[in-house]
This record gives structure tokens, C-alpha cells and sequence, in this order.
């Protein structure tokens, strides 16, 4: 699944600066052939930021499960497919799945204004593309270590919530950018480092995971944080800078074609 992330992701980009580098060239033909272009339109989409405007996808997905576990005869559907638990008849859909998936409104509205926070930070770090590329591997690996965990332990309980993945993210900006200053939304004058506040929450989820602690899946998050810290260290190397042999396949498919075509 991942490496289908990023393949995909990789031909996105692809696809993406094809159609800008058109669209440049034909409003350069159109100012020198003297044509008026129409006006951009302004409005709220506009004034976001590239990473506020690709996460929204993302909370819409969210809020639209949300909603879905609100209507009685969805349940059977959600604990199946949107909770993750290695004891369920289906293991693998849900791995994706249970990251879009929260039953309390208050877990949501957390993991999505941390998203929402970062989201800026994250996509000018990455790209838009290997943003999503990052996000979805970080679903489907938070919700492998847990698997793992639970495995170990033998406590089989459903776990559901995208905070794994936004470990991912928060991990990803802390790790490039420990000196940046964060805090509390409830206790704005309180300030610290983000690397400060990496090392607690890998403390905390730490000591949660040891000890048994049921409050959260702590091996989730240890898992998306994990992955956060690695990619941003060594993945992006490895990964998103050999995408080349991909994407000139990809291209030499899609000349191919257009020239089969008449194009």
C-alpha cells in the first residue's frame, strides 16, 4: 500500500506540473496575442494556504465518517471496516480506514485542529503530493505497530482516530524544525520548543504502552511518531528522491500514447 502511495503520488506531481507549465505557456500566448484573461475570483479558498487547502479534503472525509457512525444501521459496517482490531474477521481495509474513523465528536475535533494546525508547516516541508503519500503510509503503518502490540500483549481492543498519522505529521515538523515555538490551546502563555514537545510525547506514549495504559493507543502513536522522525531523516532520501525510473516510465507511457493518437 505504501509503495502504491507513493507511486501514485509521484505521478501526481507529475501530472500536476504538466498541467501548470500548459497553462503558463497558454496565458503567455493569450497576454501576447492581446487576450483578456477573466479575473481570479477571491473568496475564503483562496485566502488559504496551499497545506489549509489540502487537508481539507482530509477533515471533510473525517466529519463525513463521522456522520456515518451516527446512523443506527451503519454500526455493524463501522466496527467491522472502521475500527482496527487483529482479532476482526477484516484486517487490512481497516488498517486505511479506522484513520478517517472517530465515534466522539470531541477526539475528532482535536485530531483535526492539530492537523489543521500543522497542515501549513507539513506541505511546505513536502509538497502537496508527498504530503498525502506520508499521511495515508502513516495510517496504514500506526495502525501495523499497534497491531504488533496488541498481538504482544493480547489485548485485543478496537482502536479507531487518526492520531496516529498526525503523529506522523507532528513528528515529521518537529524533527526539521525543533527550535519553532508551540503551546497549548487551552494554555496559550505557556511556550515550548517542538523538539521539547516531541521528546514528551514519545515519553508519555512510552510510559503508556509499558505500563499498560488504556487512555489511548500508545502504540499507534509511538508508531506514527516513529515513522514521522524517520522519513524526514532518511525516507525522503530513500523514497521521494528515487522516484525518477517511475515517473520517466510514466512519461515515456503517456508520449507513447499521445503519439498513437495524433496528439
Amino acid at each position: 500500500f505504501t509503495g502504491s502511495a507513493f507511486g501514485s503520488a509521484a505521478i501526481w506531481q507529475y501530472e500536476s506540473l504538466k498541467s501548470r507549465v500548459q497553462t503558463y505557456f497558454e496565458e503567455a500566448r493569450a497576454d501576447w496575442l492581446g487576450k483578456k484573461r477573466a479575473p481570479e475570483g477571491g473568496g475564503w479558498w483562496n485566502n488559504l494556504t496551499e497545506g489549509q487547502r489540502t487537508v481539507t479534503g482530509i477533515i471533510a472525509a473525517n466529519v463525513f465518517v463521522f456522520c456515518l457512525w451516527r446512523l443506527p444501521g451503519m454500526r455493524r459496517i463501522m466496527f467491522t471496516y472502521f475500527t482496527s482490531d487483529p482479532s476482526s474477521r477484516a484486517l487490512c481495509s481497516p488498517m486505511l480506514l479506522s484513520t478517517f474513523s472517530h465515534f466522539s465528536l470531541f477526539h475528532m475535533a482535536a485530531n483535526m485542529y492539530v492537523l489543521w494546525s500543522f497542515s501549513s508547516s507539513i506541505v511546505s516541508l513536502l509538497g502537496c503530493e508527498q504530503f498525502i503519500a506520508v499521511y495515508l503510509s502513516a495510517g496504514v503503518i500506526s495502525t501495523f505497530v499497534s497491531y504488533v502490540a496488541k498481538m504482544a500483549t493480547g489485548r485485543f481492543e478496537p482502536s479507531l482516530g487518526a492520531s496516529g498519522a498526525i503523529m506522523t505529521v507532528l513528528a515529521a515538523v518537529c524533527t526539521k524544525m525543533p527550535e519553532a515555538k508551540l503551546a497549548i490551546i487551552f494554555l496559550p502563555m505557556f511556550t515550548f520548543t517542538a523538539g521539547n514537545a516531541l521528546k514528551a510525547i514519545i515519553a508519555f506514549d512510552t510510559a503508556g504502552l509499558t505500563l499498560g495504559w488504556r487512555l489511548f493507543d500508545h502504540a499507534a502513536h509511538l508508531g506514527g511518531a516513529l515513522f514521522g522522525m524517520w522519513y524526514v531523516t532518511y525516507g525522503h532520501e530513500l523514497i521521494w528522491k528515487n522516484r525518477e525510473p517511475l515517473v520517466k516510465a510514466w512519461h515515456e507511457m503517456r508520449t507513447k500514447n499521445t503519439g498513437k493518437g495524433g496528439g
